[in-house]
């Protein structure tokens, strides 16, 4: 297949019919050999060779780079969600490497295929990503490299303010190529039918003038907007902001790509720990021999090593996976389980039940990494796995247990994991103060956002916008919102009002 050598191509089938054999469910998969500069390049650009240009994925290279050269880091694998799937092997890895490989990367497809938070991908995204690349190119021709490159950066900065479940509610991601009708009407537009003419037909500044002294006329009132709070906050500028058509095109391709990306992200865990469950599984089996036990226990305990103060997803994932197995196949699990207070009872508990294949299959297919720790993570887990909170001791200079409490541990796992542990934001007002400006509101959940990273923020949505962009939040324990006008930022502490008045964000206003 591809461009393997004839021992590799022969390996390839003989582990794609056992991963067949064992129950797993998978794409077409294409191998490609590549060498390590290659590799290193594929990778900088999130796996596929044909992404739009950018710096980004320059300075991701050269890290990449950097890292294998000096022995730092090294890509075994990489595959793509795609229908074909396409993963890629690096020349020069011994051959136990590649099978590892092989096997590791069917457990991916299996899992990109039949796990529903991956259903709504774009299984053409090769293809899709090749077509983005044109259209920037395109832009760039027209444009200029520096306007077209300077706006991606802004919105590269703002790519993580989608709702990371709207897919799933509806069967596909509204997307918006055009101008909303909204905007033909707007005061003093005139309607436009070639988009070079766009600046000449409806000068900026004549449109500015005339749409702030249309919302002078109406009340406030009048004038709200959205009438429910909207998460997609991407889609929302990509739709009414003050945007060329251009501009409008390289949202949506920087929007769509995120949400590709997101169930990725989403699914950490499982994935990763579904991958290796079946590549340690198959190989040590039915794939490898004897004489190449040591080679893959090296390869696979290194991936598997977890420090005690980091966090392994491989590590995590395969031993929930392992965990879930036994215990249904025990029969540790249910009511009768649940309410058993005999310890020793417990400890040998074993109905014998045979369930665990089922289940992990199950799990496989409805589950994300939020619900699979929420409902699979046990005390007598962490334990096992000396999962604990760990803090810095200043007077000793080292970092110590902090607490061995399991309800803590989970909810501070589980924090990290929703919404992969960044502030959820959604716009409620876009015509604040009655004034065009754009108010959001973070939804506090105990933690308050980086004072560093929402200046940046807030000043790359004002160069969107267009106009005063205000945040709602809350900082030292008290509800402001911030206000920044395009020079200065302003913190507006809630004095004369109660603070349930500020608002929240959720769907009712």
């Amino acid at each position: 297949m591809a461009n393997l050598t004839p021992e590799l191509e022969a390996e390839r089938v003989r582990i794609e019919k056992i991963a067949h054999d064992v129950g797993l469910d998978f794409f077409e998969t294409i191998f490609e050999l590549v060498t390590y500069k290659e590799l290193n390049m594929i990778a900088s650009y999130g796996g596929f060779p044909v992404r739009y240009p950018h710096w980004r994925f320059g300075m991701d290279y050269e890290q990449i780079s950097k890292g294998y050269e000096y022995g730092l880091s090294k890509i075994y694998e990489l595959v793509i969600n795609n229908d074909p799937c396409y993963a890629y092997l690096m020349e020069g890895n011994e051959f136990i490497d590649q099978k590892l490989v092989m096997a590791h990367v069917y457990g991916h497809c299996d899992f990109f295929k039949n796990n529903q938070w991956f259903s709504q991908t774009n299984r053409k995204m090769m293809d899709e990503m090749a077509n983005h690349a044109t259209r920037v190119r395109r832009y760039i021709d027209r444009y200029g490299q520096e306007n077209v490159e300077n706006f991606i950066d802004v919105i590269l900065s703002l790519e993580n303010l989608i709702d990371r479940h709207a897919p799933y509610s509806k069967s596909k991601i509204e997307e918006t190529k055009s101008r909303p009708p909204y905007r033909a009407n707007a005061p003093g537009r005139l309607s436009v039918h070639r988009d070079y003419m766009e600046s000449f037909i409806n000068p900026p500044e004549y449109l500015r003038a005339e749409a702030e002294r249309a919302s002078q006329e109406q009340s406030f009132e009048q004038n709200h907007f959205p009438p429910k709070p909207v998460r997609d906050v991407l889609q929302f500028l990509m739709e009414y902001a003050p945007l060329q058509p251009w501009q409008q095109d390289i949202i949506s391709i920087i929007r769509e790509e995120a949400y590709y990306f997101a169930p990725q992200g989403m699914t950490k865990i499982m994935n990763e720990g579904w991958a290796s469950y079946w590549h340690s599984k198959l190989m040590t089996e039915k794939i490898m021999d004897d004489s190449e036990i040591i080679d893959f226990a090296d390869r696979h305990s290194g991936t598997m090593a977890m420090d005690p103060m980091g966090f392994n997803p491989y590590k995590i994932g395969i031993e929930l996976f392992r965990d879930i197995e036994q215990r249904w196949n025990k029969g540790q699990f249910g009511k009768e389980w649940n309410e058993c207070a005999d310890l020793a009872e417990k400890k040998n508990w074993d109905r014998k039940s045979g369930l665990g294949r089922e289940k992990i299959f199950e799990i496989r297919r409805n589950y994300n990494d939020v619900t699979f720790v929420d409902e699979f993570l046990t005390e007598d887990f962490c334990v096992k796995n000396r999962m604990f909170v760990y803090k810095f001791n200043k007077r000793t200079g080292q970092y110590e247990v902090d607490t061995r409490n399991f309800p803590m541990i989970k909810k501070q796992l589980l924090f990290q994991l929703t919404n992969f542990g960044q502030p959820i934001i959604n716009v409620v007002d876009a015509n604040f103060n009655n004034r065009g400006e754009l108010l959001l509101v973070h939804m506090f959940e105990g933690v308050e956002m980086q004072p560093d990273y929402m200046r940046a923020t807030m000043q790359n949505l004002y160069r969107v916008w267009g106009r005063p962009v205000n945040v709602a939040t809350v900082l030292d324990k008290d509800r402001y919102i911030v206000h920044f006008d395009g020079k200065d930022f302003k913190n507006v502490l809630f004095e004369t009002q109660k603070k349930e008045d500020l608002p929240t964000g959720s769907d009712q206003n």
